[in-house]
């Protein structure tokens, strides 16, 4: 396994241990004694990953945080979005163009359209990447393994049926640079989603949400025009297909419970502790 997601999944292991044990509130040798290491050794592990220590990324994840995060989190979407900043916009030093198919190329499962895939570790674990030349169709994490990795092109290929897959790890990996943060973005990174009008319109708001900020399902519903949609807009959050770039993990429930992800809850804390943190050294 490649160093980054190694680092990852002994993250994981840390975090779900930390889940399972909270009231317990578990100390630096408990917690790398449980992923196999001396806790000098699992500090620095912890902060070459986070950039902060153990205890500090902790401190992100707690239901305090995400309460005063939400509080501030829907003025700020709505004056993203107010300034326009969704779709073709300039989104917290990303550029992102959102495009959606129409309903008959949605009907034609992809007819017509070649994927070029590949698989490539990242800071979160293994991802499996999925880019036609009108821009990325799908970002998804997978669980480490020949297996896993099976499962997951079987999967895709089932949602995209009548399209041609070409193994291409070049060009694919160009779309995981530009997950990591220093890597400044030169040009747009598109996206095409197969989705319904109400899907693309709940991801479009999602990408104004910014990094090391959080929303709710009830100020997503709001933004888009439609506040007593909160269910449909946590179903299309969850249908999701590109992890990261379009930041559903960045969305909570009401109370600041940090549940329900498609990839995993601990992939999701980690995601959003390893952002809280960035924003923190940013000042």
């Amino acid at each position: 396994m490649p160093e980054q997601s190694a680092d990852y999944e002994r993250i994981a292991q840390a975090i779900s241990y930390i889940q399972q044990h909270r009231l317990e509130q578990p100390n630096l040798d408990q917690l790398a004694a449980h992923v196999g290491l001396s806790p000098y050794h699992f500090q620095r592990l912890f902060v070459r990953w986070a950039g902060v220590s153990p205890k500090r990324f902790l401190s992100f994840l707690t239901v305090e945080h995400a309460k005063l995060l939400l509080r501030s989190g829907d003025s700020i979407l709505d004056v993203s979005l107010s300034v326009g900043l969704s779709g073709a916009s300039r989104l917290h030093d990303q550029f992102i163009t959102l495009e959606g198919m129409t309903p008959g190329e949605y009907k034609r499962s992809g007819a017509d359209l070649q994927i070029h895939y590949a698989f490539h570790p990242s800071q979160f674990g293994q991802l499996l990447v999925l880019q036609t030349r009108r821009g990325v169709c799908g970002l998804q994490f997978i669980e480490a393994g020949a297996d896993a990795e099976a499962l997951a092109l079987n999967g895709a290929k089932a949602e995209w049926p009548l399209s041609q897959f070409v193994h291409d790890p070049e060009s694919t990996q160009a779309v995981v640079t530009r997950l990591l943060p220093a890597v400044a973005p030169r040009e747009p990174l598109q996206l095409l989603l197969r989705g319904t009008p109400f899907q693309t319109k709940v991801w479009q708001a999602l990408l104004s949400i910014p990094e090391g900020r959080i929303s709710s399902y009830q100020a997503i519903a709001k933004a888009i025009g439609q506040e007593k949609a909160s269910r449909p807009v946590g179903s299309a959050i969850g249908a999701n297909p590109i992890a990261v770039l379009i930041p559903c993990h960045r969305v909570l429930r009401g109370t600041g419970e940090i549940a329900g992800y498609r990839w995993g809850v601990e992939r999701k804390l980690a995601l959003l502790g390893w952002e809280a943190s960035r924003a923190e050294r940013a000042g």
